[in-house]
């Protein structure tokens, strides 16, 4: 998926904001914790900010894990055509190095990597990285292995590699039943809806309710995807008929081949070009954009 190309996308980040509020909250809560000094704001290596955050590493990671998410916040608003997202990597680093077994700084940090600009910096290999390096540090785990497929699944369209990380995944402690299918299906077929599917309506009985509602909303693109594949099918049986493409969907449906303009699951209708005549999910649909490596083959 060009990119990024997300199946996960808007809705698992802002479900990251607010995941990441609660666990500062509990994390305050828990322990009688200093303030941090301001220089911590402003440092960039993780050993420095070992060395001065002495032992209160813990607080000194939801500071630096709470301004990771302002600053990808800020700059998702940014409408600067240099320089967004490149604090988020750093801070990340920061986090994680601080507290190795912040386990949520991982898998939504690697998120807002992943992102297809213009939300975020489509940075996948950096996205597995940060994930391989919470996984040294928490090696069973099976979540973050199941991430790193994920994002190979969805990111980077290397499914062979996706496949070994379901395995990897599947032979951890506590990781579900499905995974060694879904590793051998994955192999077998590469990345497909039907597959994609599979994985998505299993994370829909997960008991994290921000996994369910990302799950929910990538089966939703999958749906677009549909969608957008059979409007195209219309437009060109049109054209096989007609001997010419469609003026806009409102010929289609004046010519009963619509019963009305298309619309996602938002309401949002999709896009027709009359001059290139590709059909399109709207740039203004929450759904937007569609994970590439899952479009018709």
């Amino acid at each position: 998926m060009s990119g990024a190309r997300r199946a996960m996308v808007v809705v698992l980040a802002l479900a990251g904001i607010g995941a990441a509020a609660g666990v500062l909250h509990a994390r305050q809560t828990s322990f009688d914790l200093a303030p941090v000094s301001e220089r911590l704001l402003y440092l960039r290596s993780p050993k420095a900010a070992e060395r001065l955050v002495l032992d209160f590493d813990a607080l000194a990671a939801d500071v630096y894990w709470i301004r990771s998410i302002q600053s990808y916040g800020r700059d998702l608003k940014s409408k600067a055509e240099t320089g967004r997202f490149e604090l988020v990597q750093p801070l990340l680093d920061l986090t994680t190095s601080l507290d190795p077994h912040f386990l949520i700084a991982y898998r939504f940090g690697a998120v807002f990597l992943a992102m297809e600009p213009p939300q975020g910096p489509g940075r996948a290999d950096l996205a597995i990285q940060l994930l391989e390096k919470g996984l040294k540090a928490n090696p069973t785990s099976w979540w973050l292995a199941y991430d790193i497929a994920f994002t190979h699944y969805f990111h980077t369209g290397d499914f062979n590699a996706a496949s070994e990380w379901f395995s990897r995944a599947a032979a951890m402690p506590g990781a579900p039943t499905w995974l060694g299918p879904l590793a051998a299906t994955t192999r077998a077929q590469g990345g497909n809806r039907q597959d994609a599917r599979q994985m998505l309506r299993q994370l829909l009985d997960s008991p994290d309710g921000y996994i369910r509602r990302a799950a929910g909303r990538a089966l939703e693109q999958l749906d677009a995807l549909d969608a957008v594949d059979q409007l195209t099918a219309i437009v060109n049986a049109f054209n096989a008929s007609r001997g010419r493409y469609p003026s806009g969907w409102d010929e289609l449906v004046r010519e009963r081949m619509l019963r009305a303009i298309p619309t996602d699951n938002y309401t949002v209708p999709f896009v027709y070009d009359p001059v290139t005549h590709a059909v399109t999910l709207s740039a203004a649909s929450p759904l937007s954009p569609l994970p590439e490596t899952l479009r018709a083959k």
